[in-house]
């Protein structure tokens, strides 16, 4: 499972303030932990950055790249002159950048798309609609569809499209999280070759601060088995990032048993593997929410 590191973020108070007042340390610090934490990818989210992103964008590309030149970018705001001006100074990396995102919406991929192909960039096809979020799969399906036949008629193979079904707050929107699964498990059908990404940390916004991670990691997990190729992650979360390196088999043991309905011995397990095995029956929807699943 591959990682983009989700924290070089304007929503975080530090790189927020780096970014208003062009200070390149805290920006340089960040990708380096990023880099040390194991991120295959630094996502650098502007925000919709409306006044000043077509100049921000790509200081902050160039100031991040002078620290990690090998380590490829995501390019994340709203703003498509600022997602421009910052690949037209992007020094090549062993991986393209990634636009993120384009949305399902003709006003903004018929602009965004032959600007990612212009640049070969890769991009995320992320399936939000005319009409905001998909209702099931079959409406994410039709948007997919939609999305990357334009791309692939632009010139994009669908190995350079990543496709972003939507993960939504389990405590909002719990049948979503079950349809965003089987969805993925259609996009190799439907796009073969395509990659795929979602927002991981999406499914715990909301929930307590200290269920949030197993939220994620489970998720994460779960995900995965339905064919999920990398997550936009928290590269603080280390037991994340061990689990989606292969280092917690037993932790994907388990979540896998339960998705598959097998047997579990739940008074043969640790405690901590418990405590996944009720998360995923609570994703599932077999366990209403609440926050209090692990303590029942």
């Amino acid at each position: 499972m591959l990682l983009i590191g989700e924290s070089l973020n304007v929503i975080s108070t530090k790189i927020g303030k780096a970014f208003k007042e062009r200070d390149p340390k805290p920006l340089q610090e960040e990708a380096l932990f990023q880099k040390k934490q194991g991120m295959d990818y630094i996502d650098i989210n502007l925000g919709p950055a409306k006044k000043d992103g077509h100049e921000l964008m790509p200081w902050v590309v160039e100031v991040v790249q002078d620290v990690v030149p090998d380590i490829p970018l995501a390019l994340d705001t709203s703003n498509i002159d600022a997602i421009e001006a910052a690949l037209k100074v992007y020094k090549e990396t062993p991986l393209p950048p990634i636009v993120n995102s384009i949305m399902c919406r003709p006003e903004r991929y018929e602009r965004m798309v032959p600007m990612a192909a212009e640049y070969n960039a890769d991009f995320i096809a992320l399936m939000w609609g005319p009409d905001g979020l998909p209702r099931d799969e079959n409406e994410r399906a039709a948007l997919c569809v939609e999305l990357l036949y334009f791309a692939n008629e632009a010139g994009i193979p669908n190995e350079k499209i990543w496709v972003d079904g939507i993960v939504t707050p389990v405590n909002i929107q719990q049948p979503q999280l079950m349809s965003l699964m089987t969805f993925q498990s259609m996009v190799e059908d439907m796009a073969p070759g395509a990659k795929s990404t979602c927002g991981l940390s999406n499914i715990s916004n909301g929930p307590p601060t200290h269920l949030r991670p197993i939220l994620n990691q489970t998720y994460m997990v779960m995900l995965q088995k339905n064919g999920m190729y990398s997550v936009i992650s928290d590269p603080l979360d280390e037991q994340l990032t061990d689990i989606a390196k292969g280092k917690r088999q037993d932790i994907v043991d388990v979540i896998y048993s339960v998705m598959d309905d097998k047997p579990v011995d739940m008074a043969s397990l640790s405690d901590e593997l418990q405590q996944y095995a009720k998360t995923t029956s609570v994703i599932l929807g077999k366990t209403l929410y609440s926050d209090s699943w692990l303590e029942v």
